[in-house]
């Protein structure tokens, strides 16, 4: 004869199961949230809270409320808008000839090459190399007296360039170096995507007659075009943030000013000379979340352009 008990028992561990299946999930994506909790979210909110507040870095505990007055300093101050241009104009700069090289040189990895690996791997060495270490030679490379730049130019007869003197001219400098460090990385994302097409696509514009060329442009780009607008946001992001190469490319006191007439300074410059060079933590404050406030803007631009493409 059965327990009287045992049917309740019985309830109890089932119910013990399906609690056990639902929370477990959650155990184990929790240690992620509690550490962006941590390192992420308060970090945000803590910035946020500074902005609103005259405060030096020296003396964080002694804060005075200025409620928007550090964003009402920043969007009247033209070295904000001046740090701004030069952030869009390297972006622009560095991004696009990045992307559309990177594309054509996974183009080129997806053939049956000798060495395939070799290729890929060596693609990747830029990106492996430190920003410091590839802004030095470059620094060199550009350098106005002894550079390697202005030596090819005058081998073709060209008069020298001060390279980091001028705005356009310093720009390109610093370009090239993200040009350098990120093409191969971005290069095998696309030939990742590219390998994820299905053959039959190239098989079949092979029998209609398609060249290499037109396999690029009506098979290839529209199979990964979700990694292109991938890359395209990460680039972006990363021009916004861009801080290293222009801060080693000007290098001496001048470098955190970007230049002795800010031509190249960017945002992340003019963040890192807010808050630590002149100690000014609650105009750096807001300056970080004007910054954040633009890769959001950005982000969802490229959203909604991007859905727009794929109704299409």
């Amino acid at each position: 004869m059965a327990s009287p008990l045992a049917p309740t028992s019985s309830a109890r561990r089932g119910r013990r199961y399906r609690w056990g299946l639902k929370i477990t999930p959650y155990t184990y994506v929790a240690p992620f949230f509690v550490l962006f909790g941590a390192f992420g979210l308060y970090p945000l909110a803590y910035t946020a809270w500074l902005s609103l507040h005259d405060v030096q870095l020296v003396e964080l505990n002694a804060l005075s409320w200025t409620g928007l007055g550090n964003y009402d300093d920043l969007l009247t101050s033209p070295r904000f808008w001046k740090a701004t241009l030069n952030t869009i104009s390297i972006g622009v700069i560095s991004a696009v000839p990045q992307l559309l090289m990177a594309l054509g040189l996974a183009h080129l990895l997806n053939y049956r090459l000798r060495g395939a690996l070799m290729w890929r791997v060596a693609s990747l060495v830029p990106y492996a190399t430190s920003a410091g270490a590839a802004a030095l030679f470059f620094q060199f490379a550009f350098s106005r007296d002894f550079g390697l730049v202005n030596w090819a130019l005058h081998s073709l007869g060209l008069g020298p360039v001060d390279w980091e003197g001028g705005t356009l001219s310093s720009q390109l400098a610093v370009s090239a170096i993200v040009i350098w460090r990120w093409t191969g990385y971005n290069a095998l994302l696309f030939l990742a995507a590219i390998q994820a097409i299905p053959q039959e696509r190239y098989e079949a514009a092979a029998l209609d007659g398609a060249s290499r060329r037109q396999q690029l442009l009506y098979v290839t780009i529209p199979g990964i075009r979700p990694t292109i607008v991938f890359t395209i946001v990460i680039s972006t992001i990363g021009s916004i943030q861009l801080f290293g190469e222009p801060l080693i490319f000007g290098g001496g006191s001048q470098a955190v000013q970007g230049g002795a007439d800010g031509q190249y300074q960017t945002l992340g410059l003019l963040l890192y000379q807010t808050g630590w060079a002149n100690g000014n933590a609650g105009r750096a404050s807001a300056l970080a979340w004007l910054m954040f406030l633009l890769i959001i803007l950005i982000a969802l631009t490229q959203a909604v352009v991007a859905r727009r493409a794929r109704r299409r």
